[in-house]
Protein backbone atom coordinates (compact mmCIF):
# COMPACT_ATOMS: atom_id res chain seq x y z
CA UNK A 1 0.00 0.00 0.00
CA UNK A 2 1.35 3.61 -0.90
CA UNK A 3 1.72 6.07 1.69
CA UNK A 4 -0.30 9.13 1.30
CA UNK A 5 1.94 10.76 3.33
CA UNK A 6 5.22 10.77 1.18
CA UNK A 7 5.77 11.22 -2.20
CA UNK A 8 5.42 8.13 -4.89
CA UNK A 9 8.40 5.91 -4.76
CA UNK A 10 10.91 6.17 -7.41
CA UNK A 11 12.58 3.59 -9.01
CA UNK A 12 16.00 3.04 -10.29
CA UNK A 13 17.41 5.82 -11.84
CA UNK A 14 14.91 8.39 -11.78
CA UNK A 15 15.77 11.94 -11.25
CA UNK A 16 14.56 12.89 -7.65
CA UNK A 17 11.97 15.61 -8.05
CA UNK A 18 11.96 18.92 -5.56
CA UNK A 19 9.53 17.80 -3.44
CA UNK A 20 11.71 14.94 -2.43
CA UNK A 21 14.43 16.76 -2.26
CA UNK A 22 12.76 18.81 -0.13
CA UNK A 23 11.49 15.87 1.82
CA UNK A 24 15.18 14.54 2.27
CA UNK A 25 15.86 17.82 3.48
CA UNK A 26 13.43 18.27 6.22
CA UNK A 27 13.91 14.44 7.43
CA UNK A 28 18.27 15.29 7.84
CA UNK A 29 17.53 18.29 9.44
CA UNK A 30 15.05 16.37 12.14
CA UNK A 31 17.98 13.74 12.49
CA UNK A 32 20.75 16.67 12.61
CA UNK A 33 18.31 18.03 15.95
CA UNK A 34 18.47 14.23 17.48
CA UNK A 35 22.39 13.28 16.49
CA UNK A 36 23.46 16.90 17.63
CA UNK A 37 22.45 16.29 21.61
CA UNK A 38 24.38 13.17 21.57
CA UNK A 39 27.62 14.39 21.00
CA UNK A 40 27.04 18.65 22.29
CA UNK A 41 27.41 18.12 26.10
CA UNK A 42 30.64 15.93 25.58
CA UNK A 43 33.25 19.29 25.45
CA UNK A 44 31.00 20.70 28.09
CA UNK A 45 31.38 17.51 30.73
CA UNK A 46 34.30 18.65 32.88
CA UNK A 47 32.76 22.25 33.16
CA UNK A 48 29.12 20.58 34.15
CA UNK A 49 30.81 18.14 36.47
CA UNK A 50 33.16 20.90 38.47
CA UNK A 51 29.55 23.26 39.18
CA UNK A 52 27.43 20.27 39.74
CA UNK A 53 29.38 17.52 41.14
CA UNK A 54 28.68 13.98 41.00
CA UNK A 55 31.53 13.06 38.95
CA UNK A 56 30.81 8.98 39.30
CA UNK A 57 28.02 9.72 37.52
CA UNK A 58 29.46 11.62 34.52
CA UNK A 59 28.73 9.03 31.73
CA UNK A 60 24.72 9.34 32.96
CA UNK A 61 24.53 12.71 31.56
CA UNK A 62 25.22 10.95 28.01
CA UNK A 63 23.63 7.69 29.20
CA UNK A 64 20.15 9.04 29.93
CA UNK A 65 19.54 10.78 26.81
CA UNK A 66 20.38 7.58 24.65
CA UNK A 67 19.17 4.99 27.37
CA UNK A 68 15.40 7.34 26.80
CA UNK A 69 15.77 7.47 23.14
CA UNK A 70 16.78 3.45 22.84
CA UNK A 71 13.29 2.62 24.83
CA UNK A 72 10.80 4.76 22.77
CA UNK A 73 12.00 3.99 19.35
CA UNK A 74 10.30 0.70 18.57
CA UNK A 75 6.78 2.03 19.42
CA UNK A 76 7.88 5.21 17.85
CA UNK A 77 7.30 3.12 13.90
CA UNK A 78 3.78 1.95 15.18
CA UNK A 79 2.64 5.29 16.70
CA UNK A 80 3.71 6.70 13.21
CA UNK A 81 1.25 4.45 11.74
CA UNK A 82 -1.43 5.04 13.79
CA UNK A 83 -1.69 8.47 14.35
CA UNK A 84 0.48 9.63 11.12
CA UNK A 85 4.52 10.72 10.62
CA UNK A 86 3.35 14.27 10.64
CA UNK A 87 1.69 13.88 13.89
CA UNK A 88 4.51 11.93 15.54
CA UNK A 89 7.57 13.99 14.93
CA UNK A 90 6.08 17.40 15.60
CA UNK A 91 5.23 15.92 19.28
CA UNK A 92 9.01 14.65 19.18
CA UNK A 93 10.17 17.91 18.18
CA UNK A 94 7.90 19.68 21.20
CA UNK A 95 8.90 17.06 24.16
CA UNK A 96 12.39 17.39 22.72
CA UNK A 97 12.70 21.47 23.21
CA UNK A 98 10.80 21.04 26.71
CA UNK A 99 14.00 18.45 27.80
CA UNK A 100 16.25 21.11 26.32
CA UNK A 101 14.76 23.98 28.33
CA UNK A 102 14.51 22.11 31.72
CA UNK A 103 18.22 21.14 31.21
CA UNK A 104 18.99 24.30 31.13
CA UNK A 105 17.33 24.78 34.46
CA UNK A 106 18.70 22.27 36.54
CA UNK A 107 20.10 22.88 39.41
CA UNK A 108 21.86 19.79 40.48
CA UNK A 109 23.33 16.46 38.72
CA UNK A 110 20.40 14.33 39.72
CA UNK A 111 17.70 16.97 37.79
CA UNK A 112 19.73 17.48 34.82
CA UNK A 113 19.55 13.55 34.24
CA UNK A 114 16.26 13.36 34.86
CA UNK A 115 15.81 16.20 32.07
CA UNK A 116 18.05 14.39 29.95
CA UNK A 117 16.00 11.31 29.81
CA UNK A 118 12.63 13.39 28.76
CA UNK A 119 15.02 14.94 26.59
CA UNK A 120 15.84 11.64 25.08
CA UNK A 121 12.00 10.47 24.90
CA UNK A 122 11.73 13.16 22.41
CA UNK A 123 14.84 12.69 20.26
CA UNK A 124 14.26 8.76 19.92
CA UNK A 125 11.60 9.57 17.33
CA UNK A 126 13.35 12.22 15.15
CA UNK A 127 15.85 9.74 14.01
CA UNK A 128 14.50 6.58 13.47
CA UNK A 129 11.07 7.98 11.73
CA UNK A 130 13.91 10.05 9.33
CA UNK A 131 15.47 6.47 8.82
CA UNK A 132 11.68 4.50 7.79
CA UNK A 133 10.92 7.40 5.52
CA UNK A 134 13.81 7.16 3.16
CA UNK A 135 12.95 3.20 2.65
CA UNK A 136 9.67 4.50 1.61
CA UNK A 137 10.43 6.16 -1.22
CA UNK A 138 13.45 5.13 -1.85
CA UNK A 139 14.99 2.20 -3.95
CA UNK A 140 17.41 0.21 -2.26
CA UNK A 141 19.44 0.66 -5.46
CA UNK A 142 19.69 4.27 -4.72
CA UNK A 143 19.46 4.47 -1.39
CA UNK A 144 23.03 4.17 -0.92
CA UNK A 145 23.91 7.76 -1.45
CA UNK A 146 20.38 9.23 0.91
CA UNK A 147 22.19 6.95 3.12
CA UNK A 148 25.60 8.28 2.79
CA UNK A 149 23.76 11.96 3.20
CA UNK A 150 22.59 10.38 6.38
CA UNK A 151 25.59 9.49 7.44
CA UNK A 152 26.71 12.89 6.33
CA UNK A 153 24.62 14.50 8.84
CA UNK A 154 25.32 12.11 12.02
CA UNK A 155 28.91 12.80 11.08
CA UNK A 156 28.12 16.76 10.89
CA UNK A 157 26.70 16.98 14.09
CA UNK A 158 29.17 14.89 15.67
CA UNK A 159 31.44 17.58 14.40
CA UNK A 160 29.15 20.72 15.22
CA UNK A 161 28.35 19.30 18.60
CA UNK A 162 31.51 19.12 20.57
CA UNK A 163 32.56 22.19 18.72
CA UNK A 164 29.53 24.36 18.92
CA UNK A 165 29.46 22.89 22.52
CA UNK A 166 33.22 23.91 23.48
CA UNK A 167 32.76 27.32 21.53
CA UNK A 168 29.13 27.58 24.26
CA UNK A 169 30.99 27.15 27.61
CA UNK A 170 34.27 28.67 26.90
CA UNK A 171 32.15 32.11 25.91
CA UNK A 172 29.07 31.49 28.29
CA UNK A 173 27.31 29.15 30.44
CA UNK A 174 27.38 25.45 29.55
CA UNK A 175 23.48 25.51 30.28
CA UNK A 176 23.48 27.17 26.67
CA UNK A 177 24.32 23.87 25.05
CA UNK A 178 20.82 23.04 25.91
CA UNK A 179 18.78 26.68 25.16
CA UNK A 180 20.54 26.50 21.43
CA UNK A 181 18.11 23.40 20.44
CA UNK A 182 15.16 25.71 20.47
CA UNK A 183 15.89 27.97 16.98
CA UNK A 184 16.90 25.06 15.31
CA UNK A 185 13.67 23.03 17.04
CA UNK A 186 11.31 25.43 16.02
CA UNK A 187 13.06 25.85 12.40
CA UNK A 188 12.32 21.76 12.34
CA UNK A 189 9.01 22.57 13.48
CA UNK A 190 8.19 24.81 10.20
CA UNK A 191 9.63 22.57 7.86
CA UNK A 192 7.95 19.61 8.91
CA UNK A 193 4.71 21.53 8.98
CA UNK A 194 5.12 22.67 5.45
CA UNK A 195 6.79 19.43 3.93
CA UNK A 196 4.84 16.41 5.86
CA UNK A 197 1.23 16.07 4.20
CA UNK A 198 -1.17 15.10 6.70
CA UNK A 199 -2.15 11.13 5.95
CA UNK A 200 -5.89 10.60 5.99
CA UNK A 201 -5.75 6.97 5.86
CA UNK A 202 -4.42 4.81 8.37
CA UNK A 203 -2.86 0.80 8.81
CA UNK A 204 -3.94 -0.35 11.65
CA UNK A 205 -1.63 -1.66 14.02
CA UNK A 206 -1.86 -3.06 17.81
CA UNK A 207 1.32 -1.60 20.15
CA UNK A 208 3.00 -3.91 22.03
CA UNK A 209 2.93 -2.27 25.26
CA UNK A 210 3.96 -5.59 27.40
CA UNK A 211 7.09 -5.69 25.63
CA UNK A 212 8.17 -2.20 25.51
CA UNK A 213 7.68 -2.45 29.46
CA UNK A 214 9.94 -5.43 29.27
CA UNK A 215 12.53 -4.22 27.23
CA UNK A 216 12.68 -0.58 29.04
CA UNK A 217 13.30 -2.46 32.78
CA UNK A 218 15.76 -4.49 30.63
CA UNK A 219 17.89 -1.96 29.58
CA UNK A 220 17.31 0.36 32.61
CA UNK A 221 18.06 -2.94 35.09
CA UNK A 222 21.39 -3.80 32.64
CA UNK A 223 22.73 -0.69 32.01
CA UNK A 224 21.80 0.58 35.78
CA UNK A 225 24.71 -2.92 36.79
CA UNK A 226 27.02 -1.79 33.95
CA UNK A 227 27.86 2.08 35.41
CA UNK A 228 27.14 1.27 39.13
CA UNK A 229 29.35 -2.05 39.37
CA UNK A 230 32.56 -1.04 40.63
CA UNK A 231 31.90 2.24 41.12
CA UNK A 232 28.70 3.66 43.24
CA UNK A 233 28.64 0.12 44.85
CA UNK A 234 30.82 -2.48 45.49
CA UNK A 235 30.79 -5.94 43.13
CA UNK A 236 29.78 -7.82 46.17
CA UNK A 237 26.42 -5.29 47.19
CA UNK A 238 23.12 -7.26 47.11
CA UNK A 239 21.37 -4.75 45.73
CA UNK A 240 24.02 -4.36 42.84
CA UNK A 241 23.56 -8.10 41.47
CA UNK A 242 19.62 -7.29 42.77
CA UNK A 243 19.17 -4.66 39.53
CA UNK A 244 21.42 -7.41 36.99
CA UNK A 245 18.34 -9.86 38.26
CA UNK A 246 15.86 -7.15 37.39
CA UNK A 247 17.27 -6.39 33.93
CA UNK A 248 17.70 -10.25 33.34
CA UNK A 249 13.81 -10.72 34.15
CA UNK A 250 12.97 -8.25 31.50
CA UNK A 251 14.98 -10.08 28.93
CA UNK A 252 13.52 -13.11 29.59
CA UNK A 253 10.08 -11.49 29.88
CA UNK A 254 10.68 -9.29 26.27
CA UNK A 255 11.32 -12.79 24.45
CA UNK A 256 8.70 -14.40 25.71
CA UNK A 257 6.42 -11.53 24.96
CA UNK A 258 7.85 -11.06 21.60
CA UNK A 259 6.68 -15.00 21.06
CA UNK A 260 2.96 -14.38 21.63
CA UNK A 261 2.21 -10.41 20.75
CA UNK A 262 0.10 -10.24 17.32
CA UNK A 263 2.61 -7.45 16.33
CA UNK A 264 5.92 -8.03 18.30
CA UNK A 265 7.84 -4.72 18.58
CA UNK A 266 10.73 -7.14 17.43
CA UNK A 267 9.57 -10.29 15.48
CA UNK A 268 11.61 -12.99 16.46
CA UNK A 269 11.29 -14.36 12.62
CA UNK A 270 13.63 -11.61 11.91
CA UNK A 271 16.56 -13.17 13.38
CA UNK A 272 16.44 -16.14 11.32
CA UNK A 273 17.51 -14.07 8.57
CA UNK A 274 21.54 -13.79 8.15
CA UNK A 275 21.85 -10.46 7.45
CA UNK A 276 19.28 -9.22 9.84
CA UNK A 277 20.76 -10.93 12.68
CA UNK A 278 24.38 -9.83 12.22
CA UNK A 279 23.70 -6.61 11.16
CA UNK A 280 22.12 -5.89 14.63
CA UNK A 281 24.69 -7.69 16.28
CA UNK A 282 27.40 -5.09 14.96
CA UNK A 283 25.08 -2.48 15.10
CA UNK A 284 25.37 -3.03 18.40
CA UNK A 285 29.02 -3.50 18.75
CA UNK A 286 29.42 -0.41 16.79
CA UNK A 287 27.10 1.40 18.63
CA UNK A 288 28.95 0.68 21.83
CA UNK A 289 32.35 1.40 20.68
CA UNK A 290 31.82 4.75 19.18
CA UNK A 291 29.62 6.20 22.18
CA UNK A 292 31.52 4.41 24.55
CA UNK A 293 35.18 5.12 23.76
CA UNK A 294 34.57 8.72 22.02
CA UNK A 295 32.83 10.36 24.95
CA UNK A 296 35.74 10.53 26.70
CA UNK A 297 38.21 11.66 24.02
CA UNK A 298 37.15 15.99 24.66
CA UNK A 299 38.12 15.30 28.52
CA UNK A 300 41.37 13.71 27.83
CA UNK A 301 42.23 16.81 25.65
CA UNK A 302 41.03 19.26 27.71
CA UNK A 303 42.60 17.90 31.17
CA UNK A 304 45.90 16.38 29.60
CA UNK A 305 46.78 18.43 26.59
CA UNK A 306 45.29 21.74 28.29
CA UNK A 307 42.67 22.13 25.69
CA UNK A 308 40.17 24.90 25.75
CA UNK A 309 36.30 23.26 25.55
CA UNK A 310 36.73 25.06 21.89
CA UNK A 311 39.79 23.67 21.21
CA UNK A 312 38.96 20.38 21.76
CA UNK A 313 35.74 20.62 20.12
CA UNK A 314 38.16 21.69 16.91
CA UNK A 315 40.77 18.84 17.81
CA UNK A 316 37.36 16.33 17.07
CA UNK A 317 37.33 17.98 13.44
CA UNK A 318 39.54 14.78 12.33
CA UNK A 319 37.98 11.98 13.45
CA UNK A 320 34.33 13.59 12.22
CA UNK A 321 35.97 14.31 9.03
CA UNK A 322 36.97 10.96 8.40
CA UNK A 323 33.92 10.03 8.97
CA UNK A 324 31.81 12.39 7.40
CA UNK A 325 33.94 11.74 4.05
CA UNK A 326 33.90 7.77 3.86
CA UNK A 327 29.91 7.69 4.70
CA UNK A 328 29.19 9.75 1.98
CA UNK A 329 32.07 8.14 -0.85
CA UNK A 330 30.92 4.55 0.84
CA UNK A 331 27.13 5.31 -0.71
CA UNK A 332 27.98 7.00 -3.95
CA UNK A 333 30.40 3.86 -4.43
CA UNK A 334 27.31 1.25 -3.51
CA UNK A 335 24.90 3.21 -5.52
CA UNK A 336 27.06 3.02 -8.42
CA UNK A 337 28.31 -0.81 -8.07
CA UNK A 338 25.32 -2.21 -6.23
CA UNK A 339 27.89 -4.19 -3.70
CA UNK A 340 28.10 -3.23 -0.17
CA UNK A 341 29.88 -6.17 1.91
CA UNK A 342 33.68 -4.89 1.75
CA UNK A 343 32.68 -1.63 3.26
CA UNK A 344 31.71 -3.20 6.90
CA UNK A 345 34.70 -5.00 6.84
CA UNK A 346 37.11 -2.35 6.14
CA UNK A 347 35.47 -0.22 8.71
CA UNK A 348 35.83 -2.47 11.45
CA UNK A 349 39.02 -3.20 10.81
CA UNK A 350 40.03 0.70 10.29
CA UNK A 351 37.93 1.80 13.17
CA UNK A 352 39.70 -1.45 15.69
CA UNK A 353 43.07 0.00 14.08
CA UNK A 354 42.24 3.79 15.09
CA UNK A 355 40.67 2.74 18.64
CA UNK A 356 43.97 0.37 19.45
CA UNK A 357 46.73 3.62 18.05
CA UNK A 358 44.65 5.49 20.46
CA UNK A 359 45.87 3.41 23.59
CA UNK A 360 49.44 4.25 22.58
CA UNK A 361 49.13 7.80 23.14
CA UNK A 362 51.17 9.07 26.08
CA UNK A 363 51.39 12.26 27.81
CA UNK A 364 54.10 13.97 25.40
CA UNK A 365 52.51 12.79 22.08
CA UNK A 366 52.05 15.66 19.91
CA UNK A 367 48.92 16.38 18.61
CA UNK A 368 48.77 15.44 14.94
CA UNK A 369 49.24 11.74 16.17
CA UNK A 370 45.77 12.25 17.99
CA UNK A 371 44.58 13.72 14.94
CA UNK A 372 46.16 10.69 12.80
CA UNK A 373 44.71 8.04 14.50
CA UNK A 374 41.43 9.91 15.52
CA UNK A 375 41.26 10.48 11.74
CA UNK A 376 41.58 6.26 11.18
CA UNK A 377 38.76 5.84 13.61
CA UNK A 378 36.35 8.06 12.19
CA UNK A 379 36.95 6.64 8.92
CA UNK A 380 36.08 3.51 9.84
CA UNK A 381 33.25 4.45 11.44
CA UNK A 382 32.01 6.15 8.49
CA UNK A 383 32.25 3.38 6.52
CA UNK A 384 29.91 0.83 8.70
CA UNK A 385 27.33 2.28 10.24
CA UNK A 386 24.55 3.54 7.46
CA UNK A 387 25.57 0.41 5.19
CA UNK A 388 24.48 -1.59 8.08
CA UNK A 389 20.70 -0.38 7.28
CA UNK A 390 21.14 -0.58 3.95
CA UNK A 391 22.17 -4.26 4.18
CA UNK A 392 19.29 -4.76 6.78
CA UNK A 393 16.41 -3.12 4.33
CA UNK A 394 17.61 -4.99 1.19
CA UNK A 395 17.62 -8.22 3.00
CA UNK A 396 14.02 -7.92 4.54
CA UNK A 397 10.31 -8.04 3.25
CA UNK A 398 8.55 -5.05 2.33
CA UNK A 399 5.92 -5.41 4.67
CA UNK A 400 9.11 -5.62 7.30
CA UNK A 401 11.32 -2.87 6.09
CA UNK A 402 9.87 -0.20 9.09
CA UNK A 403 10.62 -2.64 12.28
CA UNK A 404 13.89 -3.99 10.76
CA UNK A 405 14.89 -0.46 10.39
CA UNK A 406 13.89 0.26 13.73
CA UNK A 407 15.67 -2.68 15.02
CA UNK A 408 18.90 -2.04 13.71
CA UNK A 409 18.58 1.75 14.87
CA UNK A 410 17.63 0.09 18.33
CA UNK A 411 20.32 -1.87 18.63
CA UNK A 412 22.34 0.43 17.87
CA UNK A 413 21.37 2.88 20.14
CA UNK A 414 20.78 0.53 22.66
CA UNK A 415 24.88 -0.63 22.64
CA UNK A 416 25.43 3.15 22.92
CA UNK A 417 23.57 3.52 25.89
CA UNK A 418 25.56 0.51 27.10
CA UNK A 419 28.48 1.05 25.88
CA UNK A 420 28.70 4.75 27.84
CA UNK A 421 27.69 3.10 30.84
CA UNK A 422 30.28 0.22 30.24
CA UNK A 423 33.32 2.37 29.43
CA UNK A 424 32.27 5.32 31.90
CA UNK A 425 32.46 2.44 34.64
CA UNK A 426 35.59 1.46 33.76
CA UNK A 427 36.80 4.69 33.42
CA UNK A 428 35.83 5.72 36.65
CA UNK A 429 37.28 2.37 38.34
CA UNK A 430 40.70 2.87 37.07
CA UNK A 431 40.94 6.86 37.53
CA UNK A 432 39.46 6.71 41.26
CA UNK A 433 41.87 3.69 41.67
CA UNK A 434 44.88 5.42 40.92
CA UNK A 435 43.78 8.76 42.43
CA UNK A 436 43.33 7.07 45.74
CA UNK A 437 47.14 5.97 45.43
CA UNK A 438 47.76 9.44 45.31
CA UNK A 439 46.00 10.70 48.35
CA UNK A 440 46.99 7.82 50.22
CA UNK A 441 50.89 9.18 49.45
CA UNK A 442 49.72 12.64 50.81
CA UNK A 443 49.26 14.55 47.17
CA UNK A 444 46.01 16.78 47.58
CA UNK A 445 43.98 16.79 44.64
CA UNK A 446 41.27 18.69 43.31
CA UNK A 447 37.85 17.94 44.57
CA UNK A 448 36.43 18.28 40.81
CA UNK A 449 37.05 17.21 36.87
CA UNK A 450 38.17 20.76 36.17
CA UNK A 451 40.84 20.89 33.88
CA UNK A 452 41.60 24.89 35.46
CA UNK A 453 42.56 23.11 38.92
CA UNK A 454 44.49 20.44 37.33
CA UNK A 455 46.66 22.28 36.01
CA UNK A 456 47.13 24.60 39.23
CA UNK A 457 48.68 21.82 41.03
CA UNK A 458 51.93 21.75 42.08
CA UNK A 459 54.39 20.13 39.15
CA UNK A 460 54.96 16.70 39.92
CA UNK A 461 51.60 16.12 41.76
CA UNK A 462 50.44 17.27 38.15
CA UNK A 463 51.91 14.78 36.66
CA UNK A 464 51.07 11.76 38.19
CA UNK A 465 47.81 13.07 38.53
CA UNK A 466 47.66 13.40 34.09
CA UNK A 467 49.29 9.76 34.11
CA UNK A 468 46.44 8.15 36.17
CA UNK A 469 44.06 9.99 34.08
CA UNK A 470 45.76 8.88 30.98
CA UNK A 471 45.80 5.68 31.90
CA UNK A 472 41.96 5.62 32.40
CA UNK A 473 41.03 7.17 28.89
CA UNK A 474 43.78 4.05 27.80
CA UNK A 475 41.60 1.62 29.68
CA UNK A 476 38.26 2.79 28.17
CA UNK A 477 39.80 2.50 24.43
CA UNK A 478 41.20 -0.84 24.73
CA UNK A 479 38.03 -1.85 25.45
CA UNK A 480 36.18 -0.89 23.02
CA UNK A 481 39.38 -1.57 20.50
CA UNK A 482 38.90 -5.67 21.63
CA UNK A 483 34.81 -4.73 21.54
CA UNK A 484 35.30 -3.64 17.71
CA UNK A 485 37.93 -6.63 16.56
CA UNK A 486 34.64 -9.07 17.20
CA UNK A 487 32.32 -6.91 14.76
CA UNK A 488 35.38 -7.45 12.13
CA UNK A 489 35.07 -10.68 12.43
CA UNK A 490 31.51 -10.58 12.35
CA UNK A 491 32.01 -8.44 9.16
CA UNK A 492 33.25 -11.37 7.64
CA UNK A 493 30.09 -13.60 7.82
CA UNK A 494 28.20 -11.00 6.65
CA UNK A 495 25.99 -12.02 3.09
CA UNK A 496 25.80 -9.20 0.06
CA UNK A 497 22.23 -9.55 -2.07
CA UNK A 498 21.77 -7.75 -5.25
CA UNK A 499 20.27 -4.10 -4.56
CA UNK A 500 16.59 -4.19 -5.44
CA UNK A 501 16.00 -1.49 -7.99
CA UNK A 502 12.19 -0.87 -6.58
CA UNK A 503 11.40 0.91 -3.41
CA UNK A 504 8.83 -0.45 -0.50
CA UNK A 505 5.39 -0.72 -2.13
Amino acid sequence: MKSKELAPPLGRGEESPPSVRLLMGALMLVMLLSALDQTIVSTALPTIVGELGGLDRLSWIVTAYMLASTIVVPLYGKFGDLFGRKTVLQISVVLFLIGSVLCGLAQNMEQLILTRALQGLGGGGLMVVSMAAVADIIPPADRGKYQGLFGGVFGLATVVGPLLGGFIVQHASWRWIFYINLPLGLFALLVINAVFKANTKRKPHEIDYPGAVCLSVALVGITLFTSEGGTVRAWGDPQLWCILAFGLVGVIGFIYEERRAWEPIIPLSLFRNRSFSLSSLMAFIVGMSLFGSVTFLPLYLQVVKGSTPTEAGLQLLPLMGGLLVTSIISGRIISRTGRYRMFPIAGTLLATLGMELMTTLTLNSPLWQIYLYACVLGMGMGMVMQVLVLAVQNSVAPDSMGVATSSVTLFRSVGGSIGVALFGAMFSHVLKSGLTKLVEQGDVLPATLDPNAVHQLPHDVQQAYLQVFSEAVHAAFQMAAVVMAVAFVLSLFLPESPLRSKAKQ
